[in-house]
């Protein structure tokens, strides 16, 4: 069970507990009612109190998060690169080529079936909540949540400037201008469940990019979504003519070059959802993508 504590401060003197959860803490509606139909989950300078109590100022309120249910999700051993570690979240790299969630498809070498071995191993159970999201050829940085109320807060700010994402791509040709911002609507392509398209009726999306690097037939960019829409990226860069290399659903598949479509989480940066510390993460470009560059 995950421990969380936090002093009264003065700015709530006179108000319920259930006020200083929802604008101090920003715990969710859902949360609060969990919080509240649990018993024992509150206490107040270690003794048990109902979401109603109000506190004086300086007196300590523990908040006991409620356990998960067992996850649903077959555990198996998998390669995993944690880079950091906590009660409440992780980091990881992930491998080109690794789906995220169980599926149809997918059912025991994803990165959910891997984590929950993982978690097992150590004796926690956690739902599998990934914040960041990556598509099966993506590779690089990801950010699990551990339990329900760091998902919530990670979730809340993963599309604002307080969780910045920046990635690197290689596409075809070089983008002219070399820095620019794609603003396109991005909605489903007509008849296909999987693709994408740029179509007038689609979701507002932004994509910020930049040429780090020129050869003469490939680009090395760093691309930054400020919007989160599904393939964003490699749909933004086929857009303006440049789509990335080996993307099979966006430009031309060649595994002779690279096997997946040359997409790497390079960059995580975001405060930390229970100590409000600023956390910072970086991962070189793999090899296959490196190899491109040569």
């Amino acid at each position: 069970m995950v421990r969380l504590e936090y002093t009264i401060p003065e700015v709530r003197q006179g108000k319920e507990i259930a006020n200083f959860l929802k604008l101090d803490l920003c715990f969710s509606t859902l949360s609060r009612k969990k919080l509240r139909d649990t018993p024992n989950a509150l206490l107040l300078d270690g003794k048990p109190v109902p979401v109603y109590t109000v506190p004086r100022p300086g007196q300590v309120l523990t908040i006991l998060l409620p356990d998960d249910p067992p996850s649903p999700i077959e555990p198996v051993s998998g390669d995993l690169d944690i880079l950091f570690e906590d009660e409440h979240l992780l980091i990881l790299n992930k491998a080109g080529g690794v789906t995220v969630h169980p599926g149809p498809d997918h059912h025991g070498d994803t990165l959910g079936n891997f984590l929950t071995f993982y978690y097992q191993s150590k004796g926690e159970n956690h739902l599998f909540r990934p914040v960041n999201r990556l598509d099966k050829g993506t590779s690089g940085l990801m950010c699990v949540a551990k339990h329900a109320y760091a998902a919530q807060r990670l979730s809340d700010s993963l599309h604002t400037p307080a969780f910045q994402r920046t990635y690197l791509a290689v596409c075809e040709g070089t983008p002219d201008p070399q820095e620019g911002c794609i603003t396109a609507p991005i909605g489903r392509l007509d008849g296909s469940v999987i693709a994408r398209t740029v179509r007038p009726d689609g979701k507002e999306s932004l994509t910020r990019y930049q040429v780090v690097t020129s050869l003469s037939d490939r680009s090395l960019v760093r691309v930054t979504p400020e919007t989160g829409r599904t393939h964003q990226i490699r749909v933004h860069m086929a857009h303006i003519g440049h789509p990335l290399l080996g993307d099979f659903l966006y430009g031309t598949e060649d595994h002779q070059l690279i096997s997946r479509p040359a997409l790497h989480s390079a960059f995580l940066r975001f405060q930390h959802p229970i100590t409000g510390e600023e956390l910072e993460f970086e991962s070189p470009l793999p090899p296959d993508m490196e190899a491109l560059l040569h």
